[in-house]
């Protein structure tokens, strides 16, 4: 007898509406698979909750994506119900919330979905890297998953969390963390000009609409901790340190004037590149934790030798090496794409699979 797991998700940008349609894809195969069958309950977005009180049907879900890829809101749809809490939707049986958003402030909201019964799926990186006590109280039970969180579709995550269960000790993690910062030490390695990079990265849509959310190291940050906490540490946000990529002045100028000004930057990288290159190094913007008798973390753009793992990548990809006990000579490696909606999505619905499975 096929189960039916309901899913109420947040955000329809574009992870969010790739997800919607890998969800639609796959339900044949889930309930041949697993007698699973997923059932979107309701979709949020920020002007409305899309929801009829049934399971949304597949006519309906598709509106929802023509309009979304239209630029239209849900509140747009005869469904879309703007001013309800979706708080309020949540069923009387078990269901998981998805969260597929950037918003702040969300780990309240989480925390009484876990409260009541419910399962969470997390894209969203912020409520995992509030509060050391906000992170304890959603991941605590194991009815959190947040694979997508670090590495995208990669099984970052599900790899460490295996280590930890059977008893391996985590020393070391070195990792690439950004599709976007990988990107630009490809660039810079080929005389590229970093503003010329920023600028075709941000053309591409590689990086945020401020580019310097990814420049400032911030999202490699929150990346890092989550890692750092997942392993048990009770670090803060100040635990892992990142250095950006410009100056601390010019991060109060406007998106347009820091773009204007960014040429200014190109000597310095110029000439840092030169410099590795001279030493038969290369620059890497690595996240680096140090997980034994004195953890630390540090996270900067570095010159590693050329037989370092990941002075191999080139543009996109991640790359963590774990070193533990038992993985020590050679250290554990996992590689591929670290961002995309596509491989990002994928790596949400993992999660929602294995939930709904678990449950």
């Amino acid at each position: 007898m096929t189960r039916e797991i309901l899913l109420l998700q947040l955000g329809m940008g574009g992870v969010g509406r790739v997800l919607v349609q890998q969800v639609l894809a796959q339900r044949v195969a889930l309930a041949d698979r697993y007698n699973l069958s997923l059932s979107y309950l309701a979709l949020v977005d920020t002007s409305a909750v899309l929801a009829t009180g049934d399971p949304l049907s597949a006519a309906l879900i598709t509106s929802a994506l023509q309009a979304k890829q239209q630029g239209q809101p849900l509140a747009s749809l005869d469904d879309g119900r703007p001013g309800i809490n979706w708080l309020a939707m949540l069923p009387d049986t078990p269901c998981i919330v998805v969260d597929t958003t950037s918003a702040d402030g969300m780990e309240a909201h989480l925390q009484t979905v876990l409260t009541d019964g419910h399962r969470v799926v997390l894209a969203n990186k912020k409520p995992l890297t509030g509060s050391i006590s906000a992170f304890a109280a959603l991941t605590r039970r194991g009815t959190t998953r947040y694979e997508a969180t670090v590495g995208a579709g990669l099984p970052i995550l599900a790899t460490l969390q295996s280590l930890l269960d059977t008893g391996d000790s985590v020393t070391r993690i070195e990792a690439s963390l950004s599709g976007t910062l990988g990107y630009l030490c490809t660039a810079l390695q080929e005389a590229t000009p970093l503003s010329e990079a920023v600028r075709t990265a941000r053309s591409r849509g590689w990086t945020e609409p401020d580019p310097r959310d990814d420049l400032s190291g911030m999202d490699v940050a929150r990346k890092a901790l989550i890692l750092a906490r997942t392993c048990g540490l009770e670090w803060e946000m100040q635990h892992v340190p990142a250095t950006a990529w410009f100056p601390a002045e010019r991060a109060t100028l406007s998106v347009d004037a820091f773009m204007e000004h960014l040429p200014e930057l190109d000597a310095e990288y110029a000439a840092r590149c030169a410099h590795a290159s001279v030493a038969g190094n290369v620059l890497r913007y690595v996240a680096t934790l140090e997980l034994g008798d004195e953890p630390a973390a540090a996270i900067a753009l570095r010159e590693l030798p050329a037989d370092h793992p990941l002075a191999a990548l080139r543009g996109t990809d991640n790359l963590f090496v774990f070193t533990t006990r038992r993985y020590s000579t050679p250290p554990l490696m996992v590689r591929g794409p670290g961002a995309g909606t596509e491989v990002t999505a994928a790596g949400v619905l993992a999660d929602i699979i294995a939930t709904a499975r678990e449950m």
